[in-house]
């Protein structure tokens, strides 16, 4: 993947068609569809408690006949020779044990019962999230333990904590708590060792260990995962990260539940040698280290930029030349209602506007973009495709000049005094955020002339102008990397910059990121205005350094 610097990640889309139905594809990308999939597990439900009905019903009927049965013996056939003497006695045993026995060991009602259930199941299975949902949930996971620092046996518990000064302190307490199971765990596990990345597969498979333990093995139908699997991954995760004397105890405890795995005696003899032969370098390990990242080079930054909102430079907000105020931008149509407008940074030059939109607008935003809602893509060249340091998804609308969307491009206008009519300024862009859902580093406007952004033909993007359509409780905060300060999610408000120079060269300062949202479902609309359209409204400067 090419640097930052020489590159732009870019997402750009036709306008789909409202009569398109929802997509479930790639569920994890967009908490609407994770949202969606509780109606599925309620019409599951309702398919099981009919099974159950239904097998309560057999079972009912087996436990009949036990008792019919076990009744006889009890008392009508303790003297056999009497019984037996009696023909509609001897008929009915030999009957049952003929026919009645048979009947109900072969019967077929149990299966029929349950090919009903997975009939029913499988009317549902396209609605069903597929095994890239499961592991993109699983990475989002991971995403956010890393991006704020989270512990993984508080996760387990379903809270979120980071250790500061060695202690572990709440960054937020959900109003829903949920924790892990041991299979929960593994799964989790098993992605990350899967991709070889050991560094996480040993803390969430730790985890799991602890957690199949601590059933005493009891074997639960809808686990994938048992203790020896999850004892197997960590055994040889130990082994990849240098510690080798976890990988020989955990690989012997395995021993015990499976003395005759022979993968597993060879392991054990391998690391008994290696601890003879390397004593120093092997017991212990050197420690777990977090994956460097090849193509993230402002990785610390952006990752405290999301754990700490705010400026990370002393006194920037202290600066005078930073104020809030009531904006009109001398346009009649917002003398009599001002926008409330907060200057945030002045290189690159980023304000917040309040109370921009209002909830029935947004709302109508979102309902607008629920059926064109697709896995949100950037530019590789000239070509677009998924990738995971953008997880979320997007629609894009265009509408008339009455509707919420003209509407909306009508107030922006008026506050940038900038022309936004279509080809000068791209339709409205809206992105719904998925599980552990960001955006990382990346520019707006276009650094190189392969761009999709000059599909237009009306120059590069000079300004974006982002609405926040929903809150969220934690995490989701917009970061200016190189600015070095963060701005948390405002619900209704907006956030424009601009992204080139008075010379139309691009402004780097305005590297930014979208943190991973911790918890909510965050919603933003994004309106990018274009250099051409714009010579009267913001004009170019003579100075080849402005």
């Amino acid at each position: 993947m090419k640097k930052l610097s020489t590159c732009v990640y870019f997402s750009w889309a036709l306008l789909t068609a409202a009569v398109i139905p929802v997509s479930v594809g790639e569920m994890y990308t967009s908490l609407l569809n994770v949202k969606q999939a509780i109606s599925v597990e309620r019409k599951l439900i309702d398919y099981l408690r009919t099974y159950l009905d239904h097998e309560l019903e057999r079972l009912e009927d087996i436990k009949r006949f036990y008792a019919k049965v076990s009744n006889l013996h009890a008392e009508l056939y303790k003297g056999p020779a009497t019984a037996m003497a009696n023909p509609l006695v001897a008929f009915t045993l030999i009957k049952r044990l003929q026919s009645e026995w048979l009947n109900l060991v072969y019967s077929n009602e149990a299966l029929e019962n349950t090919q009903a259930l997975r009939s029913s199941y499988e009317k549902e299975e396209a609605d069903l999230p597929k095994l890239e949902d499961l592991q993109g949930a699983a990475k989002g996971l991971m995403r956010l333990q890393d991006v704020y620092a989270l512990q993984v046996p508080s996760l387990v518990k379903g809270r979120f904590q980071r250790v500061t000064n060695g202690k572990p302190i709440d960054i937020y307490l959900p109003a829903v708590s949920v924790p892990l199971s041991g299979d929960d765990c593994f799964l989790v596990g098993k992605v990350a060792y899967e991709q070889e990345d050991y560094y996480h597969s040993v803390q969430w498979l730790e985890e799991s260990v602890r957690l199949f333990r601590g059933t005493g093995r009891e074997w639960s139908p809808e686990n994938e995962g048992t203790l020896e699997d999850a004892l197997d991954h960590l055994a040889f995760s130990h082994f990849k990260t240098g510690n080798i004397s976890s990988a020989l105890s955990l690989s012997q405890e395995l021993l015990h539940h499976d003395p005759m795995n022979g993968r597993v005696l060879q392991n054990v003899e391998k690391y008994e040698k290696l601890l003879v032969t390397s004593p120093a370098k092997s017991v212990g390990g050197s420690g777990l280290k977090r994956p460097t990242s090849t193509y993230l080079r402002t990785r610390d930054t952006y990752e405290r930029l999301c754990q700490t909102q705010g400026s990370q430079q002393p006194m920037h907000f202290e600066n005078p030349r930073l104020f809030c105020d009531y904006f009109t931008n001398g346009n009649p149509g917002l003398l009599l209602l001002p926008v409330r407008r907060e200057v945030l940074s002045l290189q690159p030059y980023v304000v917040l506007y309040h109370n921009f939109i209002n909830d029935a607008e947004a709302e109508d935003i979102k309902g607008l973009a629920h059926t064109g809602l697709r896995r949100s893509v950037v530019a590789t060249g000239v070509k677009q495709e998924t990738a995971e340091y953008r997880i979320s998804k997007s629609a894009w609308l265009n509408g008339s000049a009455q509707s919420t969307v003209g509407k909306l491009d009508q107030k922006i206008s008026r506050l940038t005094g900038l022309n936004v009519k279509h080809p000068y300024g791209e339709y409205l862009q809206v992105v719904n955020y998925g599980i552990g859902g960001h955006y990382e580093p990346h520019f707006d406007h276009a650094t190189s002339p392969s761009s999709p952004v000059y599909k237009l033909k009306t120059g590069n993007r000079v300004a974006t102008f982002m609405i926040y359509l929903s809150s969220v409780e934690a995490g989701g905060s917009t970061a200016f990397i190189y600015a070095n300060f963060s701005v948390p999610v405002v619900e209704k408000a907006a956030i424009f910059w601009w992204n080139l120079h008075r010379n139309g060269q691009g402004d780097m300062d305005t590297l930014h990121a979208g943190c991973p949202v911790l918890i909510g479902d965050k919603w933003v609309a994004n309106k990018w205005i274009h250099e051409y359209g714009q010579e009267f409204q913001h004009r170019c400067s003579l100075n080849p350094e402005e």
